[in-house]
């Protein structure tokens, strides 16, 4: 098997470490060139959505492919509220529950336009239009005078016993009446249900939110999910015809084989496959069929919060490794 295939047998994975680097083999240098990886590197996009996407990084190494995932979980920055101040609350949620929520909301802004808290400022001076978004909440609930004759609905027998994502309102501060006067700050959901009220009950409150990461708090993180897997690979060593083909067909997913006309299994698609190894479990394909996982090809699956779309937070990672990456080669340490 290849070097660049991780082999996948019955009860072990084998071919796990990498094996370019200089020295390894005296067949070639194995140094790592820039115009190379240049004229190697690929980026395919398979899917592409307001709230998802799926993409392919190939002819990259593993440390820079985890790398990426983990900065758009948790070093991508995001707006989400901090601090709920509370007026008056005489639902059945406590406060703390009700912020608590409130704080998980995603919220469809640019964090590009917010510059980060300076916790060295008096708290007085440390919050400004510059840095912090206000969102307030005022609803109260009161009796329909005209409901539905026989209704049960709390929604036709009251106003407003529902209270969702979209009732924040935005209120915008300082400059932000100009920079925000296309682009409201709003809920990316705003069918999220914070509470229910029924008449005189009423929640007042101001959440004033600002910039934060994932690693900080999960509610800063601005994928749902970020995750990869390496490209399958299947090879067929010796045909596999009529009723065994079949049989063998059938130990992979939709799509993954298909019977030619001459009624032989082919690879159709191996991307679509899971890598279940279910078709080791079958002594009639012992030494048929060889499985693996292309070490340098990951397949990219990103889900977004609706905060941004999954293309701003990939680019967002990338400019934040490159940032990292800047800082160390200026760090003392690393001249």
């Amino acid at each position: 098997m290849s070097d660049n295939i991780v082999g996948i047998e019955y009860n072990r994975v084998t071919n796990t470490s990498s094996t370019d680097f200089p020295g390894h083999s005296s067949n070639g240098d194995f140094a790592w060139d820039i115009e190379k990886f240049k004229d190697s590197f690929e980026i395919n996009i398979s899917h592409l959505s307001e709230r998802s996407s799926t993409f392919d990084l190939i002819h990259i190494d593993t440390s820079i492919a985890n790398a990426f995932r983990r900065i758009m979980i948790s070093e991508v920055p995001s707006v989400a509220a901090e601090t709920v101040y509370v007026f008056n609350n005489t639902s059945v949620i406590q406060d703390e529950v009700l912020a608590h929520r409130i704080g998980l909301i995603p919220l469809k802004v640019d964090p590009d336009t917010l510059t980060w808290i300076d916790t060295a400022q008096d708290e007085k001076d440390r919050f400004t239009d510059e840095n912090t978004i206000v969102m307030s909440l005022d609803v109260s609930c009161t009796k329909n005078p005209h409901p539905p004759q026989g209704s049960t609905d709390p929604k036709e027998l009251y106003r407003n016993s529902h209270v969702y994502a979209k009732d924040l309102k935005f209120e915008p501060q300082g400059r932000q009446l100009e920079i925000f006067k296309n682009n409201p700050v709003v809920a990316a959901d705003p069918d999220i249900l914070l509470a229910k009220l029924r008449p005189n009950q009423e929640i007042s409150l101001r959440a004033h939110c600002i910039l934060g990461v994932g690693s900080d708090h999960a509610k800063f993180s601005p994928v749902a999910t970020a995750s990869y897997r390496l490209m399958p690979v299947i090879t067929i060593t010796e045909p596999i015809k009529g009723e065994s083909g079949k049989r063998f067909q059938k130990c992979f997913p939709s799509g993954v084989i298909d019977i030619n006309k001459n009624g032989e299994a082919v690879v159709k698609d191996s991307r679509k496959d899971t890598v279940s190894r279910e078709v080791l479990r079958h002594e009639e394909f012992n030494g048929k069929v060889k499985l693996g996982r292309k070490r340098d090809h990951f397949i990219f699956n990103v889900e977004s919060t609706g905060a941004m779309s999954p293309e701003e937070i990939f680019f967002k990672s990338v400019r934040v490794l490159k940032n990292k990456a800047e800082y160390l080669r200026n760090c003392p340490i690393g001249q």
